[in-house]
């Protein structure tokens, strides 16, 4: 395929597979796509939060309110605002009305501790903050806004029993926001040019940086994640289960903006919790269900959920981690429903791979790539010469959704965006028929006496016991061999699974570089991020290992 240069109005490309749909867009605003499922579905539900409720008409009014407010508060061309909240429909209303007045969204996930906040908001230049009227999410915004250049916060109610917050010229209430005719001042975008988001990275290695997604990338992915569901989704008629935190690239993608773009009704909820999600399965019935492996292990297995019908569900797809077999074909075998698994990053938009929702899923891919899309594999050694199909190397990509690079890191961008391409630091191989397999992460490999070990590749195995519920696998310093392969494993309830038992289950399936010369077993979860994805780098800092 061949993706059309950055600079003409329409891009289009042409697909030599028959199963990725040729694909062309016209690069515009993101808040196109609201502004045109508020004129194609007015009266349809757009948002269902806890007991709040949006028709598709109501909640672009209240946009274009929030929009007018922030620009009285001096929000113009290139402004930075924060958004700083678990989900609630505040989340999505600022999200594009900080578009519509010309602003950039800076995302801010809630479970930060002030030493990140305080990075985030100096290094991405954060004006305002939007936040909640929750005791620690505000107590760390005062102290943000005393200690930094952040000049206000706008503060949202969500309470009963308000908190006592004195409003003035630094704090905001969302009451004072919205108190306009929603007539706002149109600003010129160039979708191409102009920054729409800075979406922090996780921050694995070294200090987090800002992928600047322009207008154009962010727009583009959606269009690009329509195309792949066309024939699947029916317009005007779905309903997208909202679990995964706004904040991430993944829900901002395929949970807000690809929803409202098929006029579906998001059903949204705070935080993932089986005693708030199964009534929402059994009643509401979502035909759209993103989520990490976690969540559809969870919902597999948990007692409130684990027999609910989800044979009606049209696209479950699963992201931010490898699914492993045992949990996507748990969730199958007791939901009914089909779980895909899909690929994306943050440089991305954030999707560029996906099993197709009807047709060939292969076990451990990532599926093909999504229409638009140009994938290569790269050789490890020179890092600039292609790889015949079915051999390894990292995999690189091109298309319209890539990011413009990173905010104010030329020397990080550079590493990434080499050649027209963006370097994902993965390792995997293509098959004949175009499906990508990832094997793991550049920096996770593990390098012993000169031979690569991929961690996923030995937790796939070790999840092949029945009473591992989760496992991680890293490499450690060792002087005589460089690394050695240590496993932390949480075993299901009742277990008594020794590590001597489990080092012989492996022996069949491993070779002896790669059995884990030391397995430790935790009683409690193994650590995640705010998404649910399980943790290497967190595991790592709670074991004091470096």
């Amino acid at each position: 395929m061949h993706v059309s240069s950055m600079k003409q109005d329409i891009y289009s490309t042409t697909n030599d597979s028959d199963s990725i749909a040729d694909f062309s867009f016209v690069p515009n605003p993101v808040f196109k796509i609201l502004d045109d499922a508020v004129e194609k579905y007015a009266e349809r539900p757009a948002i269902n939060f806890e007991d709040i409720n949006f028709s598709y008409k109501e909640f672009g009014l209240l946009v274009n309110k929030v929009a007018t407010g922030l620009q009285a508060l001096g929000v113009s061309k290139g402004i930075k605002v924060g958004i700083y909240m678990p989900n609630t429909h505040y989340s999505i209303a600022f999200y594009y009305g900080i578009l519509k007045a010309g602003g950039t969204v800076v995302n801010y996930n809630p479970l930060y501790a002030i030493r990140e906040l305080t990075f985030q908001v100096e290094n991405s230049e954060t004006d305002i903050l939007i936040i909640i009227d929750n005791e620690d999410i505000l107590s760390k915004s005062e102290q943000i806004l005393n200690s930094t250049d952040l000049k206000k916060l706008v503060i949202c109610p969500t309470k009963s029993t308000p908190l006592d917050i004195v409003f003035d010229e630094q704090h905001i209430s969302f009451d004072n926001v919205i108190d306009n005719d929603g007539v706002y001042e149109s600003v010129s975008i160039d979708p191409l040019e102009d920054i729409a988001v800075l979406q922090y990275t996780g921050g694995t290695t070294g200090v987090p940086k800002a992928a600047m997604l322009t207008h154009s990338n962010v727009f583009a992915n959606v269009e690009q994640f329509y195309t792949l569901l066309e024939n699947v989704i029916v317009d005007g008629e779905e309903k997208t289960l909202g679990i995964l935190p706004l904040f991430h690239v993944f829900a901002m993608t395929v949970v807000m903006n690809y929803s409202f773009r098929c006029g579906a009704e998001i059903l949204l909820v705070s935080h993932f919790d089986p005693k708030i999600i199964a009534p929402i399965l059994r009643e509401k019935k979502p035909t759209i269900i993103p989520g990490v492996p976690t969540i559809f292990g969870v919902i597999a297995s948990h007692p409130l959920t684990k027999d609910i019908d989800l044979s009606y569900t049209k696209y479950c797809v699963a992201g931010g981690a490898p699914i492993p077999r045992e949990t996507k074909e748990l969730f199958e075998k007791n939901t009914g429903a089909k779980v895909v698994e899909a690929y994306g990053l943050t440089e991305a938009s954030p999707v560029t791979n996906s099993n197709p929702p009807v047709g060939v899923n292969k076990t451990n891919s990532i599926g093909p790539v999504i229409p638009g899309t140009t994938i290569e594999v790269i050789n490890l050694k020179d890092g600039v010469s292609a790889v015949a199909t079915g051999e390894t190397g990292e995999i690189c990509f091109k298309g319209p959704q890539v990011m413009k690079g990173y905010y104010k890191t030329t020397e990080e961008t550079d590493k990434v965006l080499r050649n027209g391409r963006l370097h994902t630091g993965d390792i995997g191989y293509i098959d004949e028929d175009g499906y990508v397999f990832l094997l793991d992460r550049l920096k996770d490999m593990i390098l012993i006496n000169g031979y690569n070990v991929y961690p996923t590749q030995v937790e796939a195995q070790i999840h092949k016991h029945a009473d591992i519920e989760e496992c991680l696998v890293v490499g450690v310093p060792d002087e005589k061999r460089g690394e050695t392969v240590w496993a932390w494993v949480k075993t299901i309830d009742g277990s008594t699974l020794t590590d001597v038992e489990l080092k012989a289950f492996l022996k069949d399936k491993l070779s002896l570089t790669e059995i884990p010369r030391r397995i430790i077993f935790r009683d409690e979860p193994l650590p995640k991020t705010a998404v649910g994805k399980l943790s290497r780098k967190l595991l790592l800092e709670q074991e004091g290992i470096k």
